[in-house]
């Protein structure tokens, strides 16, 4: 992701000013070959419109923190499919359903691979994830891996009691904090936490070593978060990385390497708890031993891709859910019938003389919307994963040269008054009879994406959405403390965040104290 950048930021991301000279006279170099040895584009249509660029730097310097809302505003200028210079960088925005579906689904193989940053090179072992892999048969065996095995509807079913575990766990901590104030995104992201390293290695860590592997992995995370989102001269200047010049390269590499004893001390115990003989598949880690050992007999699976893998769910999964529930909760105090429906029908469908399981959740056809319309307003990845082209191609009648970074503003197209009725209004009502979902086929609504790059991790996300946000909503009444003021303001990032956290009340709802046991 391409964040707000200065020369004042990149100067002071190094501490040598003399350091910071050579690079610029790099990259005044670097400008200079690139205008005299650009290719001839004689016959071929130009790129798209955009705004004017400098010398050097392109438009980097006139770039906005809040991505989407910059790239929003700057496609009412210059139309659905607009050019931006990133240093050396071109940047393609697409902002309309049609231009998504020339890019993601007609001519999806060419656009199926990724412009990988340097930092996330290094935070998945070269890329060896299913996120920054390029596209071909080390990426479909991954995807295979995950979607149809790991992440199949009957695996996640076979962890349900992992997940429900944790959650009443969060339940039974916020009764313990009834009447006082609690961050409710703080909870969730260290509850969605705990339910994936469960679902990943089950009952593998223990009591006090499982909570210091908790705060161990949140503190990694952020770190990991921090330097996947600082603007790098390493991506803008390709030239210029071998040089690492802001050294993010090598901080994100030491962080890798936290992740990697964690991984290492977890396989190790488990092959030493089955005697090195992973014969039955009880939670995700083990299935990926036992393929490992087996193979797919095409496309070698290694250690290296297991531990990739992990680290796509943990740092993928944690962020993108547990925000998502925030904007959930605040959405629904913030419009207070909202609320009072989801109860109602948790009341109908569960009462208050038992918890709500998983097993409700598809009998909860408005919360399934309030769901819908939440990503629909805030998209966890409102700009997806940037896609690359492999080869230079035409969208929208324009050229799209090989190599560019593509960003679909999804969060564009989900607003836009063309296609939605009062698109700024949080109305899960227009999902009730909406057959529209998370398959990508419909591309004026793709929270999760579409085409061959489409998340693969819909299914779980869905369910700890839907069981976190339902037990939330059916265990208590929320609001806000006295003298606070409740807001959905959004801050762009690598996921979409609330600007402020939500802080809550909580206050018991059900028929008796003994549903908020553990």
């Amino acid at each position: 992701m391409i964040f707000h950048l200065s020369l004042n930021t990149i100067s002071n991301g190094i501490s040598n000013p003399d350091l910071f000279s050579y690079a610029l006279c790099g990259l005044a170099l670097i400008w200079f070959a690139v205008i005299f040895t650009r290719k001839s584009t004689k016959g071929m249509p130009p790129l798209p419109p955009g705004p004017k660029a400098l010398p050097l730097v392109g438009n980097l310097l006139s770039l906005d923190p809040e991505l989407h809302t910059y790239f929003t505003n700057l496609s009412k200028s210059y139309g659905p499919i607009l050019t931006l210079w990133l240093g050396k960088k071109v940047g393609i925005v697409i902002s309309s359903p049609s231009l998504t579906k020339e890019v993601l689904k007609d001519q999806d193989t060419i656009f199926a691979n990724r412009d990988v940053p340097a930092a996330g090179r290094e935070a998945t072992y070269g890329g060896a994830d299913i996120v920054w892999n390029p596209y071909g048969p080390e990426w479909r065996m991954l995807r295979r891996v995950c979607v149809r095995e790991m992440l199949s509807n009957a695996t996640l079913d076979s962890v349900y009691a992992l997940r429900r575990r944790e959650l009443r766990q969060t339940i039974n901590y916020f009764y313990s904090q009834s009447g006082k104030p609690v961050n409710i995104g703080e909870q969730m992201f260290l509850t969605v936490l705990n339910v994936i390293t469960n679902m990943l290695w089950g009952g593998t860590v223990k009591g006090d070593e499982r909570s210091s592997l908790g705060a161990e992995f949140r503190h990694v995370i952020n770190e990991i978060t921090q330097c996947l989102g600082m603007p790098n001269v390493s991506d803008f200047y390709p030239g210029l990385a071998r040089f690492d010049l802001q050294g993010i390269q090598k901080k994100t590499k030491m962080l890798t390497g936290k992740f990697d004893k964690i991984f290492e001390r977890l396989i190790e115990q488990r092959m030493k708890e089955v005697g090195g003989d992973v014969k039955e598949s009880k939670d995700f880690l083990q299935f990926l031993l036992k393929l490992k050992d087996e193979g797919d007999g095409k496309t070698q699976f290694t250690l290296t891709h297991i531990k990739a893998l992990l680290m796509d769910m943990v740092v993928g999964g944690t962020e993108t859910t547990s925000n998502t529930v925030e904007f959930a909760m605040a959405e629904m105090m913030h419009n207070s019938e909202t609320l009072t429906k989801v109860q109602q029908e948790l009341e109908t469908v569960v009462g208050k003389d038992r918890i709500v399981e998983e097993s409700d959740i598809h009998k909860l056809p408005y919360l399934y919307a309030v769901m819908k319309e939440t990503l629909r307003l805030h998209p966890a990845l409102p700009l997806l994963v940037p896609h690359c082209p492999s080869e230079s191609c035409i969208v929208g009648g324009y050229t799209i040269p090989k190599g560019a970074r593509v960003f679909v503003n999804v969060w564009a197209v989900h607003r836009d008054p063309s296609i939605w009725e009062n698109p700024l209004e949080f109305r899960p009502e227009r999902f009730l009879n909406d057959k529209l979902d998370y398959s990508g086929n419909d591309f004026n609504y793709f929270p999760f994406g579409s085409g061959r790059r489409i998340c693969a991790g819909t299914a779980m996300a869905e369910r700890m959405f839907m069981f976190s946000l339902a037990s939330l909503i059916h265990s208590f009444d929320w609001k806000v403390p006295d003298g606070e003021t409740l807001d959905v303001e959004e801050k762009f990032g690598i996921v979409l965040k609330k600007r402020n956290a939500l802080v809550a009340i909580p206050t018991p709802r059900l028929s008796n104290v003994s549903l908020y046991d553990e």
